[in-house]
C-alpha cells in the first residue's frame, strides 16, 4: 500500500536514488550532493510516495500558497510508474498548495504525460541559466 507524506526532512541518498531511478537524474545535479540538498532544503511544498520504507516518488515544489505553485520535479521510480503515483502526487501538491495554480516546465519525455492527465499547456515559458546574459 503506498503512502504520501509531506515535507522536506528526507534523506538524501534516498532522494538521490530516486532521481536517478526515475530518469530526472538525468536533468538535475545528482552528482553534486550540496547543491541537490540545497534544492530539498529550499523547497516549501515537498510531497513524497512511499512503499513501506523505500522512497518511490517526489513532487518538489515552490510556492506562495495563494497564487502560484511552481512544481520543480515529479518523479517516480521506473519500477512504480504507471500506476497512478504521479498523479497521486500532484492532487497533494494541488490540495497542500491551496488555490494555487500548478506551473511546471515539462522534461521532453514526459510531455504527453502531462497532457494525459489533463494539465493545459502553456505557449510562452522562458527560461534564463545561470550564466546567460541578458
Amino acid at each position: 500500500m503506498m503512502t504520501y507524506r509531506a515535507g522536506n526532512d528526507l534523506d538524501l541518498d534516498q532522494v538521490i536514488e530516486l532521481y536517478r531511478a526515475s530518469t530526472l537524474g538525468e536533468r538535475r545535479p545528482v552528482d553534486d550532493r550540496e547543491r541537490m540538498a540545497a534544492m530539498l532544503r529550499h523547497a516549501n511544498l515537498v510531497v513524497t510516495a512511499w512503499d513501506q520504507d523505500r522512497l518511490v516518488g517526489i513532487a518538489r515544489s515552490l510556492s506562495d500558497f495563494s497564487f502560484a505553485t511552481y512544481l520543480s520535479d515529479l518523479a517516480v521510480h521506473a519500477a512504480y510508474q504507471r500506476q497512478g503515483i504521479g498523479r497521486r502526487l500532484l492532487l497533494e501538491t494541488r490540495r497542500l498548495g491551496g488555490p494555487a495554480k500548478i506551473i511546471l516546465l515539462a522534461a521532453p519525455k514526459a510531455r504527453s504525460y502531462y497532457s494525459r492527465i489533463g494539465m493545459t499547456p502553456h505557449p510562452s515559458a522562458w527560461t534564463l541559466d545561470p550564466d546567460q546574459k541578458i
